[in-house]
């Protein structure tokens, strides 16, 4: 039964992104909604004035009350399951939504025919994932927009006046755990690595939020051959009969997977006769950039939209037509035989250990805030394709030991310097260490804030200190 919001009180918890939208929308539907904010600073006050005026109750600095008479929640994704109000809420037997729980529940109420979401999430590569899904849906002439985690409300597509005939949905961990009734046509977890356990509590709570995208799909639960965690969530995936397990992998393709063989991207899941048959779909250099990793994001991509009907055709097309975000390994410029790259999208381990299997000959750009991460095991993978290494931010001083302990020959340069025109240095000593064919990477794995405002902030400084080399 749909959920009737007449007259029903529903606290929306949070402001921003994600918690004004929903309250207007829940005001729209003839709810009574009061919004809790923790922060009362200027912009939640601006945000505050805007709901007031049509006629929302705001209440600032006080997210961890529960407002008497609340009869649902709907919360912003990062605030935590420990929070004091999710807890009162537990013991008053009140239920607690996300706004992807909410906009799943919306689709089709105004008897519009509701969307099938394709969805995707993983530790890394959600985004580029999702923008080559649309990419592709969009060469087979569909109706279609990336959304969710991406930056693009789920609300306002399910909401909106646009009519869709399928959405790419983008998810992360926190948005899984808040929509409990979340059921797509088809998903994929791309890969699984530590992140977000401060919120999620362990690496076990971290992973089955991300494997609830697979409960009740209905025609495939995509996984990544080259990590098991991925499989074992499809396995314990309580999905709709006839739903079914398909790979992909960077190697020859199983049948019921895809795969590359021989510099074509194949589809041994979506023929007739698996056993004996394979679709070309696209070539590696149809994927921009032709990274491993990116490869992968490509097939994930591709796997979800042969689980649609999408034809092999619009496969090659959308991948050829998709133009990846900026500071995703980005290619800035060559300066004298070294090519600069700027992956400053890489603020963890796992995503820098990617882009570091993308180049043979490296100069490592690393620093910033760990995270609470370790490195060894990333350096000792990569330890025999680096060049040199520059090092800078606040926690720089534990990738520098994992250096020394697991890659001793590879010359370091510490910068002992936080404030935002390290970049130029940085960029600086790695030019006097690459050589002809080497490649200058800005792959921190670490995130930015001890000297950016964000990742964009400190790709941009990159790219900035790279066209200063070349002029």
């Amino acid at each position: 039964m749909p959920f009737d919001f007449q007259g029903k009180h529903v606290t929306v918890a949070g402001l921003g992104v994600s918690g004004v939208p929903a309250a207007k929308v829940l005001h729209g539907l003839g709810a009574r909604v009061t919004v809790v904010n923790d922060g009362d600073d200027e912009r939640a006050r601006a945000q505050a004035a805007e709901l007031e005026a049509l006629g929302v109750t705001v209440r600032l600095g006080d997210g961890d009350t529960l407002p008497d008479g609340t009869e649902l929640i709907v919360t912003a994704p990062g605030w935590k399951p420990a929070k004091p109000l999710f807890t009162a809420a537990g013991e008053a037997g009140v239920p607690v939504w996300g706004d992807v729980e909410l906009a799943w529940r919306l689709r089709g109420r105004d008897g519009r025919k509701a969307a099938p979401w394709l969805a995707v999430t993983g530790t890394n590569g959600k985004t580029t994932t999702v923008q080559m899904l649309a990419s592709i849906l969009k060469a087979a002439g569909l109706r279609t927009a990336a959304v969710g985690n991406i930056g693009v409300s789920l609300l306002d597509a399910v909401t909106g006046e646009t009519e869709y005939d399928v959405l790419a949905v983008e998810l992360s961990s926190y948005q899984l755990h808040w929509a409990p009734s979340l059921r797509a046509h088809s998903a994929t977890v791309l890969n699984l690595a530590p992140d977000h356990l401060d919120w999620h509590g362990s690496m076990e709570a971290y992973a089955a939020d991300k494997g609830r995208v697979y409960e009740g799909n209905t025609v495939a639960c995509v996984y990544n051959v080259a990590d098991k965690a991925t499989e074992g969530l499809v396995r314990e995936a309580d999905v709709e009969e006839g739903c079914r397990a398909v790979g992909f992998t960077l190697g020859t393709p199983a049948p019921g997977q895809l795969g590359v063989v021989e510099g074509i991207l194949v589809d041994r899941a979506f023929v007739e006769d698996r056993q004996k048959n394979a679709q070309e779909l696209a070539e590696v250099s149809d994927v921009n950039p032709p990274a491993p990793h990116n490869i992968a994001n490509a097939l994930a991509a591709a796997a979800l939209a042969r689980a649609f009907g999408v034809p092999a055709a619009a496969v090659r097309d959308g991948l050829r037509a998709f133009t990846p975000d900026a500071h995703r390994i980005a290619h800035v410029a060559d300066v004298d035989g070294v090519a600069y790259v700027d992956d400053s999208k890489a603020t963890n381990t796992h995503a820098t250990e990617a882009s570091l299997a993308a180049y043979e000959s490296i100069v490592w750009i690393a620093g910033g805030l760990a995270k609470g991460a370790t490195f060894d095991e990333l350096v000792t993978g990569a330890a025999k394709r680096l060049r040199g290494a520059v090092l800078i931010g606040a926690d720089r001083a534990l990738i520098r030991e994992a250096l020394a302990r697991h890659a001793p020959e590879v010359p370091v340069v510490d910068l002992d310097r936080t404030d935002t025109g390290a970049m130029l240095q940085a960029v600086q000593e790695a030019q006097r260490l690459a050589r002809p064919g080497d490649t200058v990477l800005l792959a921190p794995a670490c995130a930015s804030m001890d000297m950016f405002t964000n990742y964009n902030k400190r790709g941009d400084a990159f790219a900035e200190a790279v066209r200063e080399l070349g002029a």
